[in-house]
């Protein structure tokens, strides 16, 4: 697959309370043969984590799949009880942020280094 540079998105969850430290890496754009591909990592910061990728037909089905998979993360707080921020993205990606950033409660905060003590 191509470098990915049209959309980068990274998530972090972090909770030290309950040993949950996430991280999700979504990457979408177009591969060598001009087809549109979503390419999301995942797992524990630190480890190794798995990887898909999924092709779509058009610039708008693989934006509506990222859109998607960030609502979920947004509420991942209530599922597993962490809060995912975005500690990276792509000047492509920031509508699809601004977008989620409408008519909910919750939000994806940008975060800068996080520095733990």
């Amino acid at each position: 697959m191509a470098a990915m540079d049209e959309i980068a998105i990274l998530l972090q969850g972090r909770n030290a309370e309950a040993n949950r430290h996430r991280a999700r890496r979504v990457e979408a754009g177009r591969d060598l043969f001009g087809k549109w591909m979503v390419r999301v990592s995942f797992g524990r910061i630190g480890c190794r984590g798995r990887t898909f990728a999924r092709e779509f037909a058009s610039e708008d089905e693989a934006r509506a799949y990222v859109r998607d998979g960030l609502r979920r993360r947004k509420g991942a707080i209530r599922r597993c009880g962490v809060e995912y921020r975005v500690i990276d993205a792509s000047p492509a990606a920031l509508p699809l942020l601004a977008t989620l950033r409408k008519g909910g409660p919750q939000k994806f905060e940008a975060a800068g280094p996080r520095r733990e003590a």
